[in-house]
């Protein structure tokens, strides 16, 4: 083993699972941590108390955790903080029970932090799968730092590792927030370290009924107005929202008008990419695909609807994670 491996290979990361009755789902997600290559991993699941079975699956795999528990608590982020605070790891990072870890993303992601001690955060592509594994979508990402971020450039969550110290010095996840609470932490992160996109597709997000971007669409828009309210009255943020700011408007009617329809709510959708586009016309009419998705889908226009999103991959992919799921191919959505 050559020197450089050895120096990636004494490097700590800690994973931590939170989870609340997604038996449906967990295993998976267990087995996509468990089958890394990576040999240097702190596993940590925090269970809400889940009465679906879960802890059974919990238990079967006990032998290879670092700790786990099961007990009431005050919701994601606060399942999440409490892993946090257990973690020893020099990089840490987060996968929801439903989600899923690609193979190699555990070693490529450290391979990265190590290489460039001053990145606070890196982050990879990903792809949405349905409940049943079967691909959606993949998802393109760009090269993004605070003012993308500002401007509600959506970073996929379990596509993304922190380094530790960073994440100490910028605070764990804000509880009041619920729907985007990992963006508002991710440009905590971004004000104090550099951050950077790998482009190595490193995750699956698992699109179901049941799911908060899905169940709950019209909340994820409220939280962005939130998210720029609260950058506002930040010293270091405030006057680069002053200066950008029909772009970071923009961008949040963007992301509202794109979770409601991907919650199926076509009227509002396209009430708020109008919005945006009066805020500003360039970056809008570029997601105007998805405006006539949603004006398609308002008079019945379903088939055409679909023909206007679709963009087939020029390579398909066959990617596989421990438990068995399969994905031939995907169709690519960049995400700007």
């Amino acid at each position: 083993m050559n020197g450089w491996l050895r120096l990636i290979f004494v490097s700590l990361i800690s994973i931590i699972t939170p989870s609340y009755n997604q038996v449906a789902y967990l295993e998976y997600t267990l087995q996509s941590v468990l089958a890394q290559d990576y040999p240097h991993i702190e596993y940590l699941v925090i269970d809400g108390g889940s009465i679906d079975g879960s802890l059974d699956i919990i238990r079967r795999y006990a032998d290879r955790l670092a700790w786990w528990v099961s007990e009431p608590d005050a919701g994601q982020a606060d399942a999440i903080n409490k892993g946090f605070s257990r973690a020893r790891g020099e990089y840490i990072a987060w996968l929801n029970s439903d989600d899923l870890y690609l193979p190699g993303a555990v070693m490529q992601a450290v391979a990265v932090l190590q290489a460039n001690p001053e990145l606070g955060m890196v982050f990879g592509d990903a792809f949405t799968i349905n409940s049943d594994g079967m691909p959606l979508n993949a998802l393109v990402f760009g090269d993004w730092g605070l003012p993308d971020l500002m401007a509600f450039r959506i970073i996929c969550q379990p596509a993304v590792f922190m380094r530790r110290s960073i994440l100490e010095r910028a605070g764990y996840l804000d509880s009041s927030y619920h729907y985007m609470l990992d963006h508002q932490l991710w440009l905590r992160l971004a004000r104090l370290a550099p951050i950077r996109h790998v482009s190595q597709t490193w995750a699956a997000a698992r699109h179901h009924a049941a799911a908060k971007n899905v169940a709950h669409a019209e909340a994820f828009g409220e939280e962005a107005l939130h998210i720029l309210e609260w950058m506002e009255v930040q010293p270091d943020l405030a006057s680069l929202v002053a200066a950008n700011r029909h772009k970071i408007i923009a961008g949040a009617y963007r992301l509202n008008g794109r979770y409601l329809l991907d919650g199926g709510l076509s009227a509002s959708a396209l009430k708020s990419y109008l919005r945006a586009l009066i805020n500003d016309p360039v970056y809008t009419l570029k997601h105007g695909r998805r405006m006539a998705y949603a004006a398609a889908s308002l008079v019945g226009l379903g088939g055409l609807a679909d023909r206007l999103v679709s963009r087939q991959a020029k390579h398909p992919v066959v990617l596989s994670v421990g438990a068995g799921e399969n994905w031939p191919g995907l169709r690519s959505r960049d995400i700007d």
